[in-house]
């Protein structure tokens, strides 16, 4: 017994946390998690992408957010493996009040004072699912893939807020930030190393940069008509 422990608790494990590609949104809407948005040509090439990236990684196990464009992100990965693809609740995009609405450069959506009451709070943030809960539920979708594929690799499919949010809390930074500042492309990747039960490390690579339009690459200011990336 005392031997399966020390091995449990030695164990190197890599759970993998993607953000999806990119979306077919030419309206530009704050999609959050409302259905049927799908991912562009242009976001299935960055899947396959991954894909391609993580076909000789020893990842034993493959799941997604339920969101359609995170399930399309995640199948490609799941088929280069011979796995089942499986959905876990807790991966899906932060909630939004602003959901439905064009929220961007140029709209004057932050001028509209029907708007005002949803901005007081930018440490929860008052607009949307608190900071908080969001680390509670992906530790939660981290440590399930951690015990699925213990002692090998894991990919999680989700968004780019719940993400860099529980990246911010492993790495032990504020969770309240300026968006344009985090370091979540479309398609990166973001892999925690756990040894046994306790992350070690965590690093960050993007394998489908060259097909990221510049203008939504992290640190891009935004740009009049043409950040149409809308949640993520």
């Amino acid at each position: 017994m005392s031997s399966d422990i020390n091995k449990r608790d030695s164990d190197i494990t890599v759970v993998h946390l993607m953000r999806h590609g990119e979306v077919a949104n030419p309206d530009g809407i704050l999609y959050g998690r409302l259905a049927g948005y799908h991912l562009s040509e242009l976001g299935r090439q960055m899947a396959d992408r991954v894909a391609e990236h993580l076909a000789s990684r020893d990842v034993t196990y493959v799941c997604s957010s339920p969101l359609e464009r995170a399930q399309e992100t995640a199948t490609p990965i799941a088929k280069a493996h011979g796995l089942d693809l499986a959905t876990d609740a807790r991966l899906i995009e932060a909630d939004n009040v602003f959901q439905g609405k064009t929220f961007g450069v140029g709209d004057g959506a932050l001028k509209k004072p029907e708007n005002w009451k949803h901005l007081v709070n930018p440490f929860k943030p008052s607009w949307g699912e608190p900071y908080v809960e969001q680390v509670i539920r992906m530790m939660g979708a981290l440590d399930a893939a951690k015990d699925a594929a213990r002692g090998h690799e894991a990919v999680l499919v989700s968004h780019q807020l719940p993400i860099w949010i529980v990246r911010s809390y492993v790495e032990k930074r504020r969770l309240w930030h300026d968006p344009r500042k985090r370091q979540c492309t479309l398609a990166s990747v973001t892999s925690f190393t756990y040894q046994g039960d306790k992350i070690v490390s965590v690093g960050y690579s993007e394998p489908a940069i060259d097909l990221v339009p510049a203008h939504l690459r992290a640190g891009a200011k935004p740009v009049k008509g043409k950040d149409k990336a809308f949640g993520a």
